[in-house]
């Protein structure tokens, strides 16, 4: 059978849409990388400026799995494109909202918990747009480097609700109480410079250089002990609620803990010898 002209370019354009369907159902919504013993992770929904949807907080939590093995010593997490996570895509509530308690147990809060458990480093690569949800996950990493472009939109307030995904318990920690609500009521627009100059960030470079320098910081606090790094973040994470004698006890308990580890035996050893500790994670 002989096509015509009309035919055929129905059919082009019918392979097109398809390939093109194939293409967005075969990328990945959060995508990982291996470089030595730092896992990035990279939420991959560039064309919404990365907002979260079911799927993406599902691959999250998979890619956060991953971040827990013990040959992982150090974590980035990113964006693709030119944001890195502006909070809840709205188009999921274009009907209804439903019971957004239970969405947030059961996506967001699970999420964001998986990343404070990481007992390792995590860095927050903040490349571009950080809103709603998206500031709560970049707080909750335990360092923010943020390129030029980053700018922070607390956003909650915007549309008549309130800071989630533990947005006040880390903006509060980050920035004290009382520059928190001005921030969070307000819903005003930090740029990067202004982030840094609040404590939100604790670095901002070029954008073409924010991959590089996040691999840097990460490779050099994956070359420290692990374990104690670790041990450090569960004492950090007390520290603001306990009194001086609890944390005295936890201290002495996780002192105790440290000094079982290999790394331990490999510093002390390094510091009599006199020369660099080799480090291992155990």
């Amino acid at each position: 059978m002989k096509l015509t002209s009309v035919t055929r370019g129905k059919l082009a354009t019918r392979y097109r849409l398809a390939a093109e369907s194939f293409r967005l159902a075969a990328m990945a919504e959060v995508e990982t990388a291996r470089e030595g013993a730092v896992l990035t992770i990279t939420l991959n929904r560039p064309d919404v400026l990365n907002a979260f949807n079911a799927a993406m907080h599902r691959a999250l939590a998979a890619a956060l799995k991953e971040a827990g093995r013990d040959d992982v010593r150090a974590v980035i997490i990113t964006g693709a494109g030119r944001g890195f996570c502006v909070g809840q895509d709205l188009s999921e509530f274009r009907d209804e909202a439903g019971d957004i308690g239970a969405r947030l147990r059961g996506s967001y809060h699970a999420n964001v918990t998986a990343i404070r458990a990481l007992e390792k480093p995590v860095i927050a690569a903040v490349n571009g747009a950080a809103a709603g949800a998206g500031i709560s996950f970049a707080c909750a990493c335990d360092l923010r480097i943020a390129s030029e472009q980053a700018t922070f939109v607390p956003a909650f307030v915007n549309i008549g609700l309130v800071p989630d995904s533990g947005g006040t318990f880390f903006v509060t920690r980050l920035v004290g109480q009382a520059r928190a609500f001005e921030w969070l009521c307000s819903g005003r627009r930090l740029t990067a410079a202004e982030a840094h100059e609040w404590g939100v960030v604790s670095e901002v470079v070029e954008p073409k250089a924010l991959p590089a320098r996040a691999h840097e910081v990460a490779g050099q606090l994956a070359a420290l002990p692990t374990r104690a790094i670790g041990m450090t973040k569960r004492l950090l994470d007390r520290a603001a609620t306990s009194t001086l004698g609890e944390q005295l006890e936890w201290e002495a308990q996780l002192q105790t803990a440290a000094t079982k580890t290999e790394d331990f035996r490999e510093g002390v050893a390094a510091f009599l010898e006199k020369r660099e500790p080799d480090f291992r994670g155990r």
